[in-house]
């Protein structure tokens, strides 16, 4: 007789970012090297439909799925951390639950009922994850509840959870919550109270957790774990420790392992498994932290004093760092500040520069002369989405003399609109999910670089943009020398330029760093970084 699908929910308590996200992502790494095959998905309480059209200062980075859709970067860390390929299903939004229901009350679907939180939100969410177990095949869904207990918002998803674990069973169910556990200097203390009442607003709902994660910057030592098994009404040994890592986000799993995290949740869902084997796991964060070599690359752009804006580059370049034996030092510099005190004082001794993507104008200048920089001393340059665009604006500026060239993004008039919208925006008003979204397919050229690293004619990868090359202007500046090595197909439209004798100049209107995974780093990453090595040498 088949197992039942197993469910984990991950709350969080005390104060937002304690890294409920992390702490999800690798459990199911675990759970995987145990032989259990996982998918996750995350609820998320705000009123955004999708995080689409948030300001990445709000939220860091929108992270991009096969499907187009624009979603929580903690489904960055699950597709990274697990072999999971996730879907529009596996997020949810309070403003997805009140879209759908709205919708539905509008058509006419409950029958003249008056329409309310319960039980027509909560059936939303609890039909969410009865859709996520349909359409997988997985043992075990981990769900994350975005927020902290408490918060009005997030209300309606854990009296759904609540809900949920009668609907399925709860020997079915298992409820993990993360909490801080602060360290007070001046009593040199580490003080449990407020993860006892956290867990206590939590009972009060109704659930009561299964396990208890306590971020921690120290070790957890046994009083302090039985107090808080006392007080929070849970056994002494599901009281687990999630200290703060020194080097590397992938040394959590090998943390969490620690206290056995994957094998409390499998005793608690009645799942039989193996030990895991996490050697494999273990020599590439090994590879992370005791490089043989080290590289320093700058990445350049307008939202550089966050680190969760270009969080899936950073970690990109970590997994092609890895693959090379090399500890890659990032260099985050602000494109206002090369516009401002020009590019050599803060590019020089770099072994590569990249430009990231984004929208509008601020800081585009900086980014120009930034590329103008490596393509003119040589230094490896890597281009995604706008750092293409910013790369054939520079290259028509002041290699075909094409004066004032620019994208019509920034200057609609300009006399050479090398970058345009594209044909299937014009007209577009509304903001949110109408980009080109979503993984689609090109053909990589011959006798180019790109064909070099990827090794192969067809290539699949994600996209989140509405400006393209103009294909006016491709004729003349591949005769000035900036080669297109990729198009989309059917459509034609330029995927990646590149300049064929320089060490290493690509572009790719794409986002690559969405499939980038450990020890599996993206062929242009790795590439890159090799070619930052052979510089730096």
């Amino acid at each position: 007789m088949p197992q039942p699908t197993k469910y984990i929910f991950v709350t969080g308590g005390v104060v937002s970012s304690l890294g409920k996200g992390l702490a999800a992502a690798s459990l199911g790494t675990l759970l995987e090297h145990r032989g259990l095959s996982v998918i996750l998905q995350k609820f998320d309480p705000y009123l955004n439909v999708d995080p689409g059209t948030m300001s990445p200062f709000q939220h860091g980075e929108v992270y991009v799925l096969n499907d187009g859709a624009e979603t929580d970067l903690d489904l960055g860390h699950y597709e990274r951390f697990t072999n999971c390929t996730l879907t529009k299903f596996n997020n949810l939004t309070s403003g997805q639950v009140f879209e759908n229901v709205i919708r539905k009350e509008r058509k006419g679907d409950y029958l003249g009922k008056t329409v309310q939180f319960i039980p027509h939100c909560t059936d939303e969410i609890k039909a969410r994850i009865n859709d996520v177990a349909l359409r997988s095949d997985a043992d075990i869904i981990i769900t994350e509840i975005g927020g902290t207990v408490g918060d009005i918002e997030g209300h309606l998803f854990l009296e759904a959870l609540r809900q949920f674990s009668l609907d399925v069973g709860r020997e079915n169910v298992c409820f993990i919550h993360v909490t801080l556990l602060p360290l007070i200097k001046a009593a040199g203390e580490i003080k449990t109270k407020p993860t006892q009442q956290s867990v206590a607003k939590l009972r009060e709902i109704g659930i009561q957790p299964d396990i208890i994660v306590c971020r921690t910057e120290h070790e957890l030592d046994e009083d302090n774990r039985r107090k808080i098994a006392m007080f929070c009404n849970v056994e002494h040994k599901n009281v687990v420790a999630f200290r703060d890592v020194d080097h590397t986000i992938y040394e959590c799993p090998i943390d969490l392992r620690r206290d056995k995290l994957d094998r409390l949740v499998t005793d608690r869902l009645g799942i039989e498994s193996k030990t895991p084997d996490l050697s494999e796991w273990q020599d590439f964060v090994d590879h992370i932290i005791n490089p043989t070599h080290e590289v320093k690359i700058a990445v350049v752009g307008k939202y550089i004093e966050l680190q969760d804006a270009y969080k899936s580059i950073y970690e990109s370049l970590t997994h092609a760092g890895a693959a090379h034996d090399t500890r890659v030092v990032v260099e985050r510099i602000d494109a206002e500040i090369i516009e401002q005190e020009g590019a050599e004082k803060h590019l020089s001794g770099m072994d590569g520069i990249l430009i990231p993507g984004g929208f509008g104008d601020r800081g585009t200048e900086g980014k120009i002369l930034t590329a103008k920089y490596a393509r003119e001393n040589r230094i490896p340059y890597f281009g995604i989405c706008l750092g293409m665009q910013i790369a054939t604006i520079e290259f028509a500026r002041n290699a075909c003399q094409l004066k004032g060239a620019n994208s019509t993004e920034f200057d609609k008039d300009n006399p050479h609109p090398v970058i345009s919208l594209q044909e299937e925006q014009q007209g577009v008003e509304d903001m949110g999910a109408t980009m080109r979204l979503g993984a689609s397919d090109s053909k990589i050229l011959q006798d180019t670089v790109a064909h070099q690293l990827y090794g192969k004619d067809m290539i699949s990868e994600r996209h989140r943009h509405r400006y393209e090359f103009n294909p006016a202007y491709r004729e003349q500046i591949e005769a000035a020398g900036l080669k297109i090595s990729a198009v989309s197909d059917p459509e034609g439209l330029v995927e990646i330029v590149e300049i064929s004798d320089h060490p290493f100049f690509i572009g790719a209107q794409f986002h690559p760093e969405f499939q980038s995974r450990p020890n599996h780093p993206h062929p242009i990453f790795a590439g890159f970084i090799a070619a930052a090595l052979k510089h730096h040498g």
